[in-house]
């Protein structure tokens, strides 16, 4: 293993920091969430990758078939995640994370990797673009402009499970489908409950906590999904300015 990097494993977990939230002193809730979510799934073939500093460099992914996300198909594995920031840019790091993710996708026999993206990028998915320069081809779609990305191995491609497609629910207040897999789940769901409570708005808050839940969700899903009006919005997390412009519509 290259010394500038280094695998979250079960031995290893309880202190290796987590990278999205960096915090040395006070524990954060969202990142003891994500640790919590992570013990359960590195068993499960999950794997976190990271430079081994303290900096915002890593790669996320683990089988489709253990992946929360409503997403189908055989021996693939899903990237949920790619982020370098800060002064880790230009150095590198986002090419070597995502060809040791390749490589170990196909020493381990599978048939490809997959991703979420969409025909306009969106702030929390992993940025398509840089995925198109491995290869990387879109294989599936949503009528509201969500897309499934590939790189086949073997010529099969995976696709959104049919209900992903819905994009619609019976409930018409603001509904957030959402798990404990990315540290500022916690915090974009404490500023809508807080501006919903002030503001006299009803949300429905649903945790996604088993793979079942995941893979029969009615949207696409990285870990967070938004509705209103029984109409599906977004997969971004939510700040004020954005939760307001979905209410004004």
């Amino acid at each position: 293993m290259c010394a500038d990097f280094v695998n979250l494993t079960p031995e290893n977990l309880a202190h290796e920091h987590l990278c999205c939230i960096i915090r040395s002193r006070k524990p954060h809730p969202g990142v003891e969430a994500k640790r919590q979510w992570l013990s359960d799934r590195l068993p499960e073939g999950h794997v976190f990758r990271k430079r081994n500093a303290k900096a915002t460099v890593f790669i996320e992914y683990a089988p489709l078939e253990t992946a929360w996300v409503p997403i189908v198909g055989d021996n693939y594995d899903y990237l949920y995640c790619l982020w370098v920031s800060g002064d880790s840019r230009g150095h590198g790091y986002g090419r070597s994370l995502m060809e040791y993710c390749l490589a170990d996708a196909r020493e381990k026999g599978r048939s490809g990797v997959c991703m979420l993206g969409a025909q306009k990028q969106k702030a929390w998915l992993a940025d398509q673009s840089f995925a198109r320069k491995f290869g990387f081809e879109v294989v599936d779609t949503t009528a509201n402009g969500y897309t499934l990305l590939a790189l086949s191995f073997d010529g099969t491609t995976p696709r959104f499970a049919p209900h992903a497609k819905k994009q619609e629910i019976e409930r018409k207040e603001l509904t957030i489908y959402y798990d404990l897999q990315c540290p500022y789940v916690h915090q974009a769901v404490e500023t809508v409950r807080q501006y919903c409570e002030q503001n006299g708005i009803p949300v429905q808050f649903l945790l996604v906590d088993t793979l079942q839940k995941a893979k029969e969700l009615p949207c696409v899903f990285n870990n967070w999904a938004v509705f209103y009006n029984g109409r599906f919005e977004t997969v971004n997390l939510l700040d004020v300015s954005y939760l307001k412009r979905i209410l004004k519509k």
